[in-house]
């Protein structure tokens, strides 16, 4: 499955990155690469719970989940976004506390070069993500992360080049207050990923309407398959969650006028329109003289 592939690269390269920053942090005791790495291997158990949903979705139906499991999708880029949201919190906490303490002794040399190299690292990931598995938001989701993770590099290694100057200058008190104040410009930069997280995953647990894009596409269908049936304007309701699209439609009908084999022709029209959008489509049209019953 090319949604397993694509979690599992993201998996073992946030695996070495984490270890590599970890270590490099605690001998060049830079807090800014210490926190990159810990927050990178924090990063790999989410990319396992990311695995474990898609795992998790892609089980069939049966009578204890007569809807499958796609509610773990969502569930998961929750926990995702919560998680990092309270490690984000702890990293600009400590870095404030270093700051009123005096800076730290970091050498800014050594972070250059680390700098450098996850930059490359996770320009690599996030663009073969999507390669993988161009259809999953789970992949999407990581692919955010190293986004956002190959921004902080290059800031990384921007700031240190700068302390690194300031250090050949002789300036001292900059140099000392270098290091935590990457950290937090670390977190300022980062911070925007885990609110999408939050923000996309709440709204699919709270069943909101798809996003703006997919929501075009279903009223276009709903509309042309309307048309096609002379059945007028129809009244759509939708959801996403995970890879599967709920899709309600109804149209209001004469007395009389139609009869359940019509009415299933409609359905698979509409299913058949709506398919080229990528998703799992679950779709429900009703055909009623009852406009309660539509509203």
């Amino acid at each position: 499955m090319s949604e397993a592939r694509a979690l599992r690269l993201s998996v073992y390269a946030s695996l070495l990155v984490g270890v590599v920053g970890v270590v490099w942090g605690l001998v060049a005791d830079a807090r800014i690469v210490l926190f990159d790495g810990i927050f990178t291997i924090f990063g790999t158990a989410l990319s396992g719970l990311s695995l474990l949903a898609s795992w998790a979705a892609g089980l069939e139906p049966d009578e204890r989940y007569p809807f499958g499991r796609e509610a773990v999708i969502p569930v998961a880029i929750v926990v995702q976004g919560a998680a990092l949201t309270a490690t984000l919190f702890y990293a600009a906490f400590d870095s404030i506390s270093l700051l009123l303490a005096g800076g730290t002794d970091a050498a800014p040399a050594s972070v250059v070069g680390y700098g450098v190299l996850t930059l490359v690292v996770a320009i690599a990931v996030m663009l073969g993500l999507p390669r993988l598995a161009p259809r999953s938001e789970l992949a999407a989701a990581e692919a955010d992360q190293w986004k956002a993770g190959a921004l902080l590099s290059a800031i990384i290694a921007v700031g240190a080049a700068a302390a690194t100057g300031a250090d050949a200058l002789g300036w001292d008190a900059v140099v000392r207050y270098a290091d935590p104040v990457l950290v937090l410009v670390a977190v300022a930069v980062l911070a925007p990923v885990p609110w999408r997280l939050l923000t996309s995953g709440g709204r699919e647990i709270l069943e909101a309407a798809p996003p703006a894009e997919v929501s075009r596409g279903i009223e276009a269908e709903a509309r042309r398959v309307g048309g096609e049936f002379g059945l007028g304007e129809p009244i759509v309701r939708a959801t996403k969650l995970g890879r599967r699209l709920y899709v309600e439609v109804d149209f209001l009908v004469g007395a009389g006028e139609w009869d359940v084999s019509e009415e299933d022709k409609v359905r698979r029209s509409l299913i058949a329109g709506l398919d080229p959008l990528g998703y799992d489509v679950w779709a429900n049209v009703e055909l009623t003289t009852d406009p309660d019953l539509a509203y």
